[in-house]
């Protein structure tokens, strides 16, 4: 984008209007955000968001460590602090060291931003077990023991009011396909289906400790990921048949909602999801009587 925050994407087709660029308010100083996932795309984008936001980073990623320092580069340029962390978020050994890198880094941690998620797609009849269990480990049950180590620490270090309302925040990235059926999806729709009553139950659970837990829910978002869907003007415009909004999103569209979710702005907010989908949810084909 043009402000520096992410790197530039191809332009929209003639006549789309852009994406304002963001703002952010500095909300957030005095707290350690972990984002997972972060080296690239959303991740990307939500880590630069929070640092602009007064946050100091922990870089998560799995792959690419030097896209990982790229970002904590430009956190370090906004003048926050940011370290770079490995870890496969399926498994429990390599989530466990994170936090525990990331808490004797910057002595606690504040918010938890639960980011990192792949796809692995086919049909249903040859989708394999491996297939399926690649995208619910990594999506659901990295979330799940993300969100877990998060609580600990929360807990452990209780409410400091001249920094947060609350004890932590949690932020679980979640899809329009929590609730949106995807067919030839069936295990990326079923692990953010997974992801939306993890996060509500989680919220329900930790809500009397001063701990709040939301998610975010992604429509389309231009990253390289999905280029495909939205590189050629003729791909834009099959894409802008299921957005009544009709512009992409952008990563910064996740981000600011994200900032928002983590800082006092929301402090009564637990348990919801927010949909930043430019209406793909409002079920487009019924526009004109179905």
């Amino acid at each position: 984008m043009a402000n520096g925050i992410t790197d530039p994407a191809a332009p929209a087709p003639p006549g789309v209007l852009p994406r304002p660029a963001p703002r952010y308010s500095v909300v957030l100083q005095g707290q350690a955000a972990l984002v997972t996932g972060a080296n690239s795309g959303i991740g990307k984008a939500v880590a630069l968001g929070l640092g602009a936001s007064g946050a100091d980073i922990v870089i998560n990623f799995v792959n690419n460590p030097e896209a990982a320092e790229e970002v904590a580069h430009q956190v370090e340029a906004g003048g926050k602090r940011a370290i770079t962390i490995k870890a496969d978020v399926s498994k429990e050994d390599d989530v466990k060291a994170m936090f525990a890198k990331a808490i004797g880094h910057f002595g606690t941690l504040h918010i938890c931003i639960n980011n990192a998620g792949l796809q692995r797609d086919a049909p249903l009849l040859d989708m394999t077990l491996e297939q399926w269990n690649t995208v619910i480990n990594v999506n659901l049950t990295g979330q799940f023991l993300c969100a877990r180590e998060a609580v600990r620490e929360f807990t452990r270090r209780g409410i400091d009011r001249e920094i947060s309302a609350a004890a932590g925040k949690i932020v679980f990235m979640s899809s329009v396909h929590q609730a949106i059926p995807w067919a030839g999806h069936v295990n990326y729709a079923a692990s953010k289906g997974g992801v939306m009553q993890l996060m509500r139950s989680v919220a329900q659970e930790v809500a009397p400790l001063a701990i709040r837990a939301n998610a975010v829910a992604p429509g389309a978002i231009r990253t390289p990921i999905n280029r495909p869907a939205w590189q050629t003007a003729e791909a834009y415009r099959s894409l802008m048949t299921l957005v009544p909004y009709e512009r992409i999103g952008e990563p910064e569209d996740i981000a600011q909602a994200v900032a928002w979710l983590a800082s006092d702005a929301s402090d009564y907010v637990t348990g919801a999801t927010l949909f930043v989908d430019g209406g793909m949810t409002l079920y487009p084909g019924f526009a004109t009587g179905g």
